[in-house]
């Protein structure tokens, strides 16, 4: 789970986005894609989705600089139909690949009902979620997922076949906060959690409902993107880009009408408040809730930025021959 740091400074959202272009830049991005991947980044850390906001710059600065993956990309369209678009990330960050591909699925599900993007060749795509809330103005519902290289070895445990299964689902609403659940399936599975072993001896039907999320995951948003399971089959000119992502969105009017159906999602809102939360929790929220009012706070308030988001970013920033705001 993302929770705000116990330690931090605050610091405003515009400089971070601000620093995060100026070092997209110095290792070579175009302006524009800088500036995207800026603003991509600062949404989740307004969001409280620390883990996928400016920290992750430390990574990709590097991976950029040092040709793991490639800071001019041609993303282009390499397939379509009239409900169905294939993105070529050309060896970049998915970022650019995937918003793109969720451009065009928006204008072909308000076009056609339905629609579906698929994207390759590429890095690491962020947040599920940032392409997920891209499509509730337009009345769509959405799903979101992605699959990396998987390196799977005899007598690994069964953990490994999930990868990082990183998925979303969104559904607007009218006048409460829209729900959006990013997540990632095997987030409290993974080796360095602390509680992994416990988990699979109380509830082994949640770490294999999570596994089988997990393999969706791969599935559809890994092998259909053409990442291979056996990684010697990989055929790649860009070493990082391992990665593939899907969207999936649909008109509801198709089965419902929208005002009645998003009236529907604001009643369902209000209800869930006034429920009993979980133990050491304060209050109740369907997923995206608790996000969209750290959004309100933080983007007046800064953002709180935690030591270890702090240092990861002087420490790049310092390789950069750059400055954090914090330090100009």
């Amino acid at each position: 789970m993302n929770t705000p740091p116990n330690s931090y400074i605050t610091v405003p959202h515009t400089d971070l986005q601000a620093l995060v272009a100026q070092m997209g830049q110095t290792v070579g991005l175009p302006v524009d894609k800088a500036n995207l991947l800026a603003e991509l980044l600062t949404a989740n850390d307004l969001r409280g989705v620390f883990s996928h906001g400016t920290t992750q710059m430390a990574t990709y600065a590097r991976l950029l600089r040092d040709g793991i993956l490639n800071n001019q990309p041609d993303v282009h369209i390499a397939k379509e139909t009239p409900v169905s678009v294939l993105v070529d990330g050309d060896g970049g960050l998915g970022y650019f690949a995937s918003h793109l591909a969720t451009q065009i699925l928006i204008e072909k599900a308000k076009s056609q009902g339905i629609a579906i993007a698929l994207t390759r060749n590429h890095g690491h795509f962020g947040a599920a979620g940032l392409y997920s809330r891209m499509t509730l103005p337009h009345d769509l519902l959405c799903f979101v997922t992605s699959g990396h290289q998987l390196h799977l070895e005899p007598g690994q445990p069964i953990f490994n076949a999930a990868g990082g299964s990183p998925m979303s689902f969104s559904a607007p609403a009218g006048e409460e906060e829209s729900l959006v659940l990013d997540f990632g399936a095997m987030h409290d599975l993974y080796p360095n959690s602390p509680h992994r072993d416990e988990i699979a001896r109380l509830t082994p039907g949640s770490v294999f409902r999570a596994i089988g999320t997990g393999a969706i995951c791969q599935s559809w948003g890994g092998f259909l993107a053409g990442v291979p399971l056996d990684p010697t089959r990989a055929q790649r000119s860009w070493e990082g880009a391992n990665q593939g992502s899907l969207i999936m969105a649909f008109q509801i009017d198709l089965f419902f009408d929208a005002a009645q159906f998003k009236r529907e999602m604001d009643e369902y809102v209000r209800a869930v408040k006034k429920l009993q939360p979980l133990e050491g929790f304060d209050e109740c929220f369907l997923p995206g809730g608790v996000e969209a009012v750290r959004a309100r706070t933080f983007r007046e308030q800064g953002v709180p930025v935690g030591p270890q988001h702090q240092q990861r970013l002087e420490e790049v920033a310092q390789e950069l021959g750059l400055l954090v705001p914090w330090q100009g």
